[in-house]
């Protein structure tokens, strides 16, 4: 049975669109496209590794998103005291390889990281809802810098676009599953 809720079919951003109705619909597509490639599967298939030596996974992609959200629209965009979920500084992977593939516990762990995963979207879109694409952050990113939120929301399309590509090939290894 799969731990993850069933994901919304990642609607085709509209064509005609300004710039912030556009960067925003590119997001939640991204956004819809790497939940969805995680729906139907157990928490030991989210939790299948690629190759030797990567140590990457599905699991380890949503858990890796759960943190990136959260660190981009919280700690950096609202400037909250917001500490990644997963990943610290004594480990800074753990957002990748933080679990055990084969957790007893394993439904309900990804249960609970999707759930957190939405709480994450969620915030992240509240955190911009009140702010020009000109606007610069509270927060400071580790090199000190002060982003906009236009540069926030295209650095998370680039993410997820990237992340998406690894999670068609996981997916496909899995079950042979293809597509959007």
């Amino acid at each position: 049975m799969s731990a993850v809720p069933p994901a919304p079919l990642p609607a085709d951003p509209p064509y005609l669109d300004g710039e912030r109705a556009a960067l925003e619909a590119w997001l939640e597509f991204h956004r819809r496209v790497l939940w969805r490639k995680c729906a139907g599967l157990t928490a030991e298939q989210l939790g299948t590794r690629a190759v030797p030596p990567s140590s990457l996974s599905l699991r380890g992609l949503l858990r890796h998103m759960t943190d990136v959200e959260r660190g981009w629209y919280r700690r950096i965009l609202a400037g909250e005291d917001a500490a990644d979920h997963y990943a610290s500084p004594d480990d800074p992977d753990a957002d990748l390889n933080g679990f055990a593939a084969d957790d007893p516990d394993g439904e309900a762990a990804v249960a609970a990281e999707f759930a957190l995963f939405q709480t994450e979207l969620d915030a992240a879109r509240a955190a911009a809802a009140g702010v020009g694409l000109d606007d610069v952050s509270l927060g400071t990113t580790r090199r000190g810098e002060r982003p906009s939120l236009r540069w926030v929301h295209l650095h998370l399309i680039e993410e997820y676009a990237r992340h998406n590509g690894h999670a068609d090939l996981l997916r496909e290894r899995i079950d042979g599953a293809v597509g959007d």
